[in-house]
């Protein structure tokens, strides 16, 4: 009678799904690696901290799946998910947020992503999520879904909408930041007032407020 076979060993990655995690807080890396790792089907196969990290890891470990932040140092979450999947079509990835109801989550999705998940609900969403990506179906849960289907293609903001902002953030006048733009300050206060619209927004205070707040652009230090 043959001798039973071994079991698999738990360092034996072949038959799992392989994960990236990227995201700047050590911790939250640290977290999502100790909800994976109650999974037999599931492993954590690298770490990143940036978007430039990002893609570098991904190509040099062909993760199954990637946990991807949108607020990366550098390059952002939907730029680094882009250009990897430029270099690896069909590249799964999920994307991580802070921020509910948010453009970021429609540009995301737009750009390719599998699923949204924000990391408040990461230990009671994040399994489900992973395994359903890797059988090739996008994920959200339903209270986000309606969320972000509130959020029409329509008065999504475009870069240059959000490079407007950034510019304005920064203190520019609507005279500066057109001369920073090579354009009119008539052109910036009419794409200004449908920015206005789109954020339903009062004033520009308040714009810059609102896409701060939503994850759009970064305050200034």
């Amino acid at each position: 009678m043959p001798p039973p076979s071994a079991p698999t060993s738990l360092h034996d990655t072949s038959s799992r799904t392989g994960i990236l995690i990227v995201d700047d807080h050590p911790l939250l890396r640290e977290g999502i690696a100790a909800v994976v790792a109650r999974e037999t089907d599931l492993c954590i196969v690298g770490e990143a901290a940036s978007g430039e990290e990002a893609i570098e890891q991904h190509r040099r470990l062909q993760p199954d799946i990637t946990l991807m932040d949108l607020v990366l140092p550098g390059m952002d979450g939907i730029d680094a998910m882009r250009e990897i999947q430029h270099a690896t079509p069909g590249a799964k990835v999920l994307v991580l947020t802070t921020y509910r109801s948010d453009q970021q989550a429609f540009r995301a999705l737009h750009s390719g992503a599998m699923g949204f998940l924000l990391k408040s609900s990461l230990r009671s969403e994040l399994i489900n999520a992973v395994r359903a990506a890797a059988q090739g179906r996008r994920w959200m849960p339903p209270d986000l879904a309606a969320d972000v289907s509130a959020i029409s293609s329509a008065d999504a903001l475009s870069d240059k909408d959000l490079r407007v902002l950034e510019l304005i953030a920064g203190g520019l006048t609507n005279r500066e930041v057109g001369s920073a733009l090579s354009l009119s300050e008539e052109a910036i206060r009419s794409r200004l007032k449908l920015i206005l619209a789109k954020l339903h927004a009062r004033d520009r205070t308040q714009a810059v407020a609102i896409a701060i707040g939503r994850g759009l652009i970064r305050p200034r230090a």
